[in-house]
């Protein structure tokens, strides 16, 4: 039996069983019991756990890697060392490797390799943002989920597995996706991830990698060398336009491969929003241009045909120089008939036909446009008070089919969001109405409204990726694009250094997750790159007073007003500290609230912080509805905090869903709600918003 089956590490994961096996380290399932949730444990083996510098630099990277946040990358939850046990925390995923699914479905279609290596790019974008290379990217790192969507795990962990930049043995095991400067022991950058993701997309497409061989050391040099089989020889139904992306991520030079991630997802999203487009990579005076041109017809054209030639010829030198023989009827120079290159001959030849009579329309919308400048100026100088204000005017511009952040660039008008809406016709993220309509005078300044589209309806609702989002967008999305009950929406805030302050930072449920019909939907939103963070220390057992104990958190960064006390009648001596919302031993971020509550003796005086309490006659009365999780497995004690006065407490049962409240106030209040003594969430209550408020019995 396995060993650390059934142990405990640090008092805190629980081992279940194993459910993976790699070069350095085995991967158990386990629970964590501070948290109550099931996790991924990574656990280096014996062999390398023995090696101090290993260790060393394990434990380096991998708390770099646990500061990545995405929804296309594997979160790591935690790195430490317990006994003789290195190991690594990691969110636990219910689904199969992108390689077990290759295995099962043989070659996929190009909709779904797109797919998959759209957001596969989406990861290695967000981890090369952070200064953080993979070096691994393989099928067998890529998790695909139930949902469809996709997650990269192991970021960072191949630099680790050598001390030096030599091909290593677990190197090796990887050989079929490195890059020829990996092969090499040269420098690796980001566009070593990318030819890697090349070349996934290649065996998806094809079934097979572009090298294979009789021993690792024979595959690396094929890298080395390069000459890979084009796609479209192996799979002719891959559309042309995928081939070249996948072609150009895997050139041998790097300084010929995209730049970035990001420039290789343009590409992508160009292709899928135009199956048939070609792309033109290269300039005859400069070579490679550094970002994609995207080129006319008559252009694409003459692409398509030195394609195809080069095609010709790299088969040509792989089959002993001998180009296959043409199909009877194929024209020289094009691709083969069965291919999607057909159907954009077709388009090119039709727009050719088209052109004489395009030539006649631009000369005559030419003129046309002289004249109306020529009228434009006639009037325009007709008046002088005229000119002076048309400095201020600017026409405005369409918006539709932007999207809202390139829309936001404008500098002569504010672009504000109205709402989301769904739509079948415009793609998710793109403008479909703004306010003034396009071709409007503005003043410059003004404000222009856009609607932007949530894509087509779903027959299922799942959680959309919000990350990033401002948090009045997010409750905006939720409520009126997906019909979430606002009451159901909770706040959580918590330090990023990755995230704008205000700015979602994750999602309960997470991005792809169904959202349920009932119960709290939570968004944890930034508050800015402040991580303080200090060890709270045992106020209850530690001799403190009310006064020092307050003096303690003042001076360790604490805000006084995130410092509340709340009096409680009791035996021991007046001023002793009888409870700390934050545990002691306890990392907390400085921005916390610390509740403390303080005895005043056993014959002190404290007015009842209840609901019943008098409350000023100006103060109104509301109920308040407060959804609860759905995961508690024992009963909890739920308390509701205002100006940190208890105004209830109750004890809640398993399953009760929903928690109603009657609280009075004025103005805007904010109420805190607290399970077991640890915060839940917020609820901000407008007391004078124009709805009627419930009258207490008697009044």
């Amino acid at each position: 039996m396995d060993k650390y089956i059934g142990r405990l590490l640090d008092n805190r994961y629980e081992i279940l069983e194993v459910i993976g096996t790699g070069g350095m380290a085995v991967v158990y399932k386990a629970r964590c019991h501070r948290l109550n949730r099931l996790v991924a444990i990574k656990i280096l083996k014996d062999e390398y756990s023995q090696d101090e510098e290993f260790r060393r630099r394990f434990h380096a990277e991998s708390q770099a890697v646990a500061m990545l946040s995405h929804p296309n990358i594997v979160s790591v939850y935690d790195v430490s060392t317990s006994d003789d046990a290195d190991y690594i925390v990691m969110e636990l995923i219910d689904g199969i490797t992108l390689k077990q699914y290759m295995e099962k479905k043989g070659v996929l279609n190009w909709k779904e390799t797109l797919h998959f290596a759209i957001q596969i790019a989406k990861a290695l974008d967000h981890a090369h943002s952070r200064g953080i290379i993979h070096r691994d990217i393989k099928p067998h790192n890529v998790m695909v989920l139930k949902n469809g969507s996709v997650k990269v795990a192991d970021f960072g962990i191949a630099r680790v597995m050598s001390k030096s930049n030599t091909l290593t043995k677990e190197a090796l095991g990887s050989v079929h996706y490195i890059s020829p400067e990996q092969a090499k022991g040269g420098r690796v950058d980001n566009r070593s991830d990318l030819y890697s993701l090349g070349v996934v997309m290649y065996e998806m497409m094809t079934g097979r990698p572009p090298f294979d061989g009789e021993s690792p050391v024979a595959v690396a040099i094929q890298h080395i060398n390069g000459k890979a089989p084009m796609p479209s020889t192996l799979n002719p139904n891959i559309p042309g336009g995928l081939e070249q992306i996948i072609m150009k991520a895997m050139e041998q030079d790097p300084n010929r491969r995209y730049p970035t991630a990001q420039a290789m997802l343009y590409d992508m999203d160009e292709f899928r929003k135009d199956p048939t487009i070609l792309f033109d990579y290269y300039n005859s005076s400069t070579g490679m241009d550094d970002a994609t041109r995207i080129q006319s017809p008559a252009q694409t054209a003459a692409i398509a045909q030195a394609a195809a030639k080069s095609t010709a010829e790299r088969v040509a030198a792989q089959s002993g120089g001998t180009v296959p023989k043409r199909p009877a009827g194929q024209t020289p120079g094009k691709p083969a008939a069965s291919r999607p290159q057909r159907r954009r001959e077709e388009v090119i030849e039709e727009e050719e036909k088209s052109s004489k009579v395009a030539t006649v329309a631009i000369i005559l919308c030419s003129v046309v446009a002289v004249v109306a400048i020529v009228i434009f100026l006639v009037a325009l100088l007709g008046s002088g008070s005229d000119i002076d204000n048309s400095k201020n005017q600017v026409q405005l511009p369409s918006l539709l089919y932007k999207s809202l952040d390139d829309a936001a660039k404008a500098t002569d008008y504010v672009v504000e969001l109205d709402h989301w809406t769904y739509s079948d016709e415009f793609a998710k993220g793109l403008i479909i109405e703004q306010n003034p309509k396009a071709g409007t005078l503005i003043t410059k300044g003004s404000k222009v409204t856009v609607v932007v589209s949530a894509g087509p309806e779903p027959s299922i609702k799942v959680m959309e990726d919000l990350v990033g989002y401002e948090e009045e967008q997010a409750k905006n999305y939720l409520t009126n694009v997906q019909g979430v009950d606002p009451n159901r929406i909770l706040t959580n805030y918590e330090a990023s250094a990755d995230v704008t302050k205000g700015c979602v930072i994750r999602t309960e449920p997470g991005v792809g997750g169904t959202l349920p019909e009932e119960g709290p939907i939570r968004l944890y939103i930034s508050t800015g790159p402040n991580v303080k963070t200090v060890t709270m220390v045992d106020f209850v057992n530690g001799g403190y007073t009310e006064e020092t104990a307050v003096k303690w958190l003042l001076l360790n960064g604490f805000a006084e007003e995130n410092v509340q006390v709340i009096p409680e009648q009791s035996n021991e001596p007046e001023g002793k500290i009888l409870f700390q919302s934050q545990a002691a031993g306890k990392q907390v971020n400085v921005t916390a609230t610390v509740i403390l509550k303080v005895s005043t003796g056993k014959n002190g005086t404290v007015t009842p912080p209840t609901s019943e309490t008098t409350e000023p006659d100006d103060y109104v009365y509301k109920i308040i509805r407060i959804a609860l999780p759905a995961d508690k497995t024992e009963n909890y004690l739920l308390t509701l905090y205002r100006d940190g006065v208890i105004i209830e407490e109750r004890d809640i049962p398993v399953g009760t869903v929903e928690a109603e409240f009657r609280v009075s106030g004025k103005g805007v209040m904010t109420f805190v709600v607290m399970i077991d003594n640890q915060t839940y969430g917020t609820v901000d209550v407008d007391f004078d918003a124009p709805d009627t408020p419930e009258v207490p019995d008697g009044e």
